[in-house]
């Protein structure tokens, strides 16, 4: 299979891992580029140490393309982003921010770059300044979604920008592939689909509620982590929606992420606190999710943590090996192209 997207990222099909934290790790990133699509590595949550760590980790397990994500905004981004230039990361994949200063680095060493997006706007930015493609987001993708669905937002962006299109949000088998190809697309980045594999690092409980839950057992809010955010409905993410932000809950919390990054709380909060109110306010947000987004995609606790799931949800009804899911979107894509191709004869 032939796009603009296999031809610029060098891989055989057009399907992505999203970048999830405590989700797209090193072994999931590794199988998915084994597979014949782009892992994607997720250093939300990781030092400059780690994140070095673990780029190696993947460069042990595989010798294909794959990519590594960071969020702009989210302390350590800068450091970690450093460390993907440094390591000649192939692929990087950044979001919530302006990226122009990576796609002047990366393309000094010959990767690619390639921003997320959810508006046409903010993927006409990126595609100004050098971007060599986009991720377009729609409402109905696990955690960070548009306000405008897929099926709208992809020919959209389609129109507006000549940079390559990966379509995220709403995909888990062949007919969306095909559909995304038929809106404008080049490609297909998948998340909740990944997440539910053998190979996925996700607490079995978390994949079981991931089979089971359907298309309507997701809720929306910017009450999780402080953005528009698309997660399982349960009773901790009911609880959340209506407590919104509780500081002292948000100070317990950072104390766990800076644990894990390993860096002082003491330098962690004074960070935060320098980069003004408004940016204080989301990374409290952030601080108090990140300790239920962990709690259940690490250890599968429904009643403390609040697991990131889309609506494609309603799709998955198995756990397969990575390299079945492809192999298996790609065949199922060539059907539903036939068959469109029979009624429109």
């Amino acid at each position: 299979m032939k796009t603009r997207v296999t031809e610029l990222l060098g891989i055989r099909y057009p399907i992505l891992l999203s970048g999830m934290s405590w989700v797209s790790v090193p072994s999931l990133v590794a199988a998915v580029s084994e597979a014949g699509g782009l892992g994607i590595l997720a250093t939300g949550v990781f030092n400059a140490a780690q994140t070095r760590e673990a780029i190696r980790a993947v460069r042990a397990r595989t010798g294909k393309p794959f990519g590594a994500n960071v969020t702009l905004y989210f302390p350590g981004a800068r450091e970690n982003a450093e460390v993907l230039l440094e390591e000649r990361v192939p692929v990087i994949n950044f979001s919530m921010g302006k990226g122009d200063w990576l796609v002047k680095a990366a393309h000094e060493y010959g990767g690619k770059v390639v921003a997320t997006v959810t508006t046409v706007k903010h993927a006409e930015a990126v595609a100004a300044y050098g971007t060599d493609a986009v991720i377009v987001t729609g409402h109905e993708a696990a955690a960070h979604g548009g306000d405008v669905t897929s099926l709208v937002l992809v020919p959209r962006i389609a129109d507006a920008v000549t940079v390559p299109i990966v379509a995220a949000g709403g995909f888990a088998d062949g007919r969306g592939l095909a559909a995304a190809l038929a809106l404008g697309a080049d490609g297909i980045a998948m998340g909740t689909r990944f997440m539910s594999t053998i190979e996925s690092p996700v607490h079995e409980r978390a994949k079981r509620f991931a089979v089971e839950t359907d298309s309507d057992g997701t809720v929306y809010s910017v009450r999780f982590d402080g953005q528009p955010c698309r997660v399982m409905r349960s009773a901790a993410a009911e609880r959340a929606m209506h407590r919104g932000l509780d500081l002292k809950r948000a100070l317990f919390a950072s104390r766990e992420i800076a644990v894990a990054m390993q860096v002082p709380h003491w330098k962690l909060a004074l960070g935060v606190l320098a980069s003004g109110w408004k940016n204080t306010r989301q990374l409290a947000h952030l601080a108090t999710a990140f300790r239920a987004f962990r709690l259940a995609t690490e250890e599968g606790d429904e009643t403390r943590g609040v697991l990131p799931l889309g609506q494609v949800t309603g799709l998955v009804h198995d756990l397969p090996t990575v390299a079945a899911v492809i192999e298996r979107i790609v065949t199922e894509a060539a059907t539903a192209q036939a068959a469109v191709a029979a009624k429109v004869a």
